[in-house]
């Protein structure tokens, strides 16, 4: 079972890494947001004139931190539990603050948002899992 929860948790992390690269990349080519049709009104709540800090953060904090993540725990670094929930966290708080900023909802919060969820779950099964072979000391 721990297999197919590995499997499953590295599809998800390459899923919101290889995505976050490609969409912190083009905030970050272009602040303006017009490769990926958002408009600047989307930050009128924002502390943010642009999209370029915005695209740094999704680039490194889910495109890059992501796909280290996901290497480590195809390599079963002997962390990688809890390195998918902490990954889960900054991806579901990624969501969260980007509702509050922007005050409105899309299909893609929700779908990220499990997929963060999602990664906690995995991860703390895993933890489990792995603790509960473990003898006491």
């Amino acid at each position: 079972m721990t297999k197919a929860l590995r499997f499953t948790a590295i599809l998800l992390l390459l899923f919101n890494g290889i995505g976050a690269l490609y969409g912190g990349g083009l905030l970050i080519i272009d602040p303006t947001g017009g490769k990926l049709q958002l408009p600047l009104s989307y930050l009128q709540h924002a502390p943010f004139k642009d999209y370029l800090i915005p695209g740094i953060v999704l680039f490194v904090g889910n495109g890059v931190l992501s796909c280290i993540v996901g290497f480590l725990t195809f390599t079963h670094h002997k962390r990688y539990a809890h390195f998918i929930i902490l990954q889960g966290g900054i991806l579901t708080g990624w969501i969260l603050i980007q509702v509050l900023m922007v005050q409105t909802v899309y299909q893609l919060h929700y779908v990220m948002g499990a997929v963060g969820l999602a990664l906690i779950g995995i991860g703390s099964l895993i933890f489990i899992k792995d603790t509960s072979k473990q003898p006491l000391r």
